[in-house]
C-alpha cells in the first residue's frame, strides 16, 4: 500500500473521488508527510477507500481532520488536490463545527504542523551555537557566529508571517492580504513606538490608547487577526463592486485590522497566552516537582490525544516573556522516557516482528517524534507505555530541584535539544536536565527486564499456575504433533489482512493473520489458553495458547477511543480459559454510530516462532471453525 506514488493527479483525484468529491472539502492542507482534510460530512467508506489506494500509507481520522499520510511525496499530491478543490474561496458557513475542542485543535494543527520542522531546525542550530560556544568561547564574538544566530532567530522573530501564511489557508481568507496585515505587526518601526510607549510616552490611534505589546515571536495576536481578516474580506466581497474588489479589498483591510490588532486583538490575546504562562510559571516555581511530575507523566497522553499544538502559544510566550521555559525541559525528560521504554521492549522481547518495529520507532523518538513509538511499541503492550509515564514522572521530578529550563524553543524536543538547557546563568538547569533524562531512559529499560512487557510477564505468571494432569497431556499431545489450530473466535465475513483499512495491521507489523466483519456480538476462546492481556478499554484481547501460540483478538477499528463504553468483559488476566468460552461482548450498534468500523483482526503475533501458518482461504466463518493452523 506504500508503494511508490508516480501518477499524482490520478491519485490526488481518487483521494477526492472517495471523501465525497468537492462538494465536500471545507479545507485542505498539509504537514511533512500528510495530506489534512477538513470534510463536511464524514463518509463511512471513505476510510477504508482512501487506505487501499497505491500510494497512501495509512489514514487517521482525528481533531476533526481527515488525515492521509503519504510520506515524501506529499507535496506533489497536494498541489494536485489543490487543482482540483476551490480551498481558498469555500464558504466557511459550510464548515464541518463539530466539538469545539476538535475545532481547536484542527486549527493549530493546520496552522503549526506545516512549519514546524522549520522551527525545529532552527532549534537545533541554536543549540549547535550553544555547544560550540562552550568549546571555543571567542565564537561568540565573531560575525561568523552573528551571522548563524541572526539565521537561527528569524523564525522566530517573524512567527506571524508563517502564521498569516498557515493560518489564512485554514480560515479560507487571501493569503496576500493576511501576511501584509501580520508583516504590519513585526515591523521595525512598530518596535520603535511601542519601547517609546514602554518608556512612558503616551501614544494613541485616533483617540483610542496605543499599549507596548510587541509582536515578534507571537501567536495567537496574528492567528486572532487572520480568523477575523477571513470574516472582514468575505463580507467585503460580498457586498462591493467587483470592478473595485481587486484594490479595495485589500486597502480596507489591512487599515482595519492593523489598527484594530494593536489597538484591541493584540493586548487581549497577549494577556490571554501570558496569563495562562504565567499560571503555568506559578506552579513551575512554587511546586516545580508537581509540575514536572503532571508533565512528565501526561505529556504523552496528551499526545495521543491530539492536544499538544494548544500548548505552543504558552511555550512561546514564555520564550518571549523571560527568555527560558521549563515546561519544554520536563517535556524532553517525557518524550525520552517513552524512547526508553521502546529500547526496553527491544532488549526483552524475542520477537523479530517487534523488535524490528521497536528499532525503526525508537530512531524517530531521538527526533522528537514519538507517535510511532507510542502507536506501534508502548500503548501497543499497555505496560511500557505506563512504564514510560512513571519514568517520565520520576526524571522529571528529580531534575525539578535543579530548576531546569530551555533558553532556546525546541521544535521536537527530545534527545537531541538537551543542550537547549545550558546557559551560564543557570548553571544547574542543564545538569538537572541529564539526570532527569538519563533516568528516564534508563528506569523503563531495567523495570521492563524485570516486569515484562505485557506478553512475558503474563507467560512468567502462565508458568507459575499449576497444570493437572489433563492439561499436562493435553501440551504433550500439542508437542508432539508440532501444529495447533486457532478457531474462529465469532462468526462473520473473513477478510485478508492487507485488506483491513489499517496500516498497523495490514502492514504486518503487529503480526500475520486475518480479519474478520463480525455478524455477532460476542468473541469466543479460539483455543485453550490463559489471559494475557486485556485493553483497559476492553476493545482487545492477548492469549497465549498452552503450546505458545500468542493471538491478538482487536475488537474494530481505533475502537480504543470508546473509553470501553460498547464492550462488556467476561474474563480478566491471567484466567485460564478452554476453547468456546465466552471472552467479551459487544455492542456493534454502539459502534458504528461513533463511525467506527467493527472488523475485527485476529493476529498471530509470533509468527517467528513457526515455520509455517496456514490460513483459512474461505469468505465466511462460523464461531468455532478452523482459522489458523500454525505448524513449528
Amino acid at each position: 500500500m506504500a508503494e511508490k506514488v508516480r501518477d499524482y493527479p490520478k491519485l490526488a483525484g481518487d483521494i477526492l473521488e472517495a471523501v465525497g468529491g468537492e462538494e465536500n472539502i471545507v479545507n485542505a492542507t498539509r504537514c511533512a508527510t500528510r495530506l489534512r482534510l477538513v470534510l463536511k460530512r464524514s463518509k463511512p467508506s471513505a476510510k477504508q477507500e482512501v487506505n487501499s489506494l497505491p500510494g497512501v500509507i495509512t489514514v487517521v481520522e482525528n481533531g476533526g481532520q481527515f488525515q492521509v499520510v503519504i510520506g515524501q511525496h506529499v507535496g506533489e499530491v497536494y498541489d494536485e488536490f489543490a487543482k482540483l478543490v476551490n480551498v481558498d474561496t469555500a464558504e466557511a458557513g459550510n464548515e464541518n463545527k463539530g466539538s469545539i475542542l476538535n475545532r481547536i485543535i484542527a486549527t493549530m494543527s493546520a496552522v503549526f504542523a506545516p512549519f514546524i520542522y522549520v522551527l525545529a531546525a532552527a532549534g537545533i542550530l541554536q543549540g549547535a551555537l550553544i555547544l560550540i560556544n562552550l568549546v571555543f568561547p571567542n565564537f561568540e564574538t565573531t560575525s561568523t557566529y552573528q551571522v548563524f544566530s541572526f539565521i537561527s532567530w528569524a523564525p522566530f522573530t517573524f512567527l506571524p508571517i508563517f502564521i498569516a501564511i498557515t493560518a489564512s489557508k485554514h480560515f479560507k481568507t487571501n493569503t496576500y492580504i493576511a501576511v501584509a496585515a501580520c508583516a504590519a505587526l513585526v515591523s521595525p518601526d512598530w518596535a520603535t513606538m511601542a519601547a517609546s510607549i514602554a518608556d512612558g510616552n503616551s501614544m494613541n490611534f485616533l483617540g483610542l490608547p496605543l499599549t507596548e505589546t510587541t509582536y515578534t515571536s507571537s501567536v495567537l495576536p496574528p492567528l486572532f487577526l487572520v480568523w477575523i481578516l477571513s470574516y472582514l474580506e468575505r463580507f467585503l466581497n460580498k457586498h462591493m463592486n467587483e470592478v473595485i474588489r481587486p484594490l479595495f479589498v485589500p486597502l480596507i483591510s489591512i487599515i482595519v485590522m492593523v489598527p484594530l490588532t494593536l489597538v484591541a486583538i493584540g493586548p487581549l490575546t497577549s494577556l490571554g497566552a501570558n496569563g495562562i504562562a504565567n499560571g503555568y510559571n506559578f506552579l513551575a516555581e512554587y511546586a516545580p516537582w508537581l509540575a514536572g511530575a503532571i508533565i512528565g507523566s501526561l505529556w504523552q497522553v496528551i499526545v495521543i490525544f491530539g492536544v499538544h499544538w494548544g500548548i505552543t502559544p504558552m511555550v512561546l510566550a514564555n520564550f518571549e516573556q523571560y527568555g527560558r521555559d521549563s515546561f519544554q525541559a520536563y517535556q524532553t525528560i517525557a518524550v525520552i522516557a517513552q524512547v526508553g521504554a521502546v529500547v526496553g521492549v527491544i532488549l526483552k522481547a524475542k520477537s523479530k516482528e517487534v523488535k524490528k518495529v521497536g528499532v525503526s520507532a525508537g530512531i524517530t523518538g531521538i527526533f522528537g517524534i514519538t507517535e510511532p513509538a507510542i502507536y506501534g511499541v508502548t500503548l501497543r503492550f499497555k505496560k511500557p507505555f505506563i512504564i514510560g509515564c512513571i519514568s517520565g514522572a520520576i526524571g522529571a521530578i528529580v531534575a525539578s530541584f535543579f530548576n531546569p529550563y530551555y533558553f532556546a524553543y525546541a521544535g521536537l524536543p527530545g534527545p537531541l535539544t538537551i543542550v537547549n538547557g545550558i546557559n551560564g546563568d543557570y548553571p544547574t538547569s542543564f545538569i538537572g536536565i541529564v539526570i532527569g533524562a538519563a533516568i528516564a531512559i534508563v528506569l523503563p529499560i531495567i523495570l521492563i527486564q524485570i516486569f515484562g512487557f505485557g506478553e512475558d510477564t503474563a507467560a512468567q505468571a502462565d508458568s507459575s499456575v499449576a497444570v493437572d494432569q489433563k492439561d499436562s497431556n493435553a501440551e504433550a499431545s500439542a508437542a508432539e504433533n508440532n501444529e495447533e489450530v486457532v478457531h474462529a473466535p465469532l462468526s462473520g465475513k473473513l477478510l485478508a489482512l492487507e485488506e483491513v483499512p489499517d496500516e498497523v495491521f495490514s502492514s504486518g507489523a503487529m503480526g500475520k493473520g486475518l480479519a474478520i466483519e463480525p455478524s455477532e456480538n460476542k468473541v469466543y476462546a479460539p483455543f485453550d489458553g490463559t489471559i494475557v492481556m486485556l485493553a483497559p478499554t476492553k476493545h482487545a484481547i492477548g492469549l497465549r495458547s498452552k503450546s505458545g501460540a500468542e493471538v491478538l483478538i482487536h475488537v474494530g477499528l481505533d475502537t480504543v477511543k470508546l473509553n470501553g463504553s460498547p464492550f462488556t468483559l467476561h474474563v480478566k488476566e491471567g484466567d485460564r480459559v478452554k476453547q468456546g468460552d465466552v471472552l467479551s461482548q459487544f455492542d456493534s450498534e454502539a459502534i458504528e454510530a461513533a463511525g467506527v468500523q467493527t472488523i475485527t483482526p485476529i493476529i498471530l503475533t509470533n509468527p517467528a516462532n513457526y515455520k509455517e501458518i496456514i490460513i483459512d482461504e474461505t469468505e465466511t466463518t462460523t464461531q468455532g471453525n478452523d482459522l489458523l493452523t500454525v505448524v513449528k
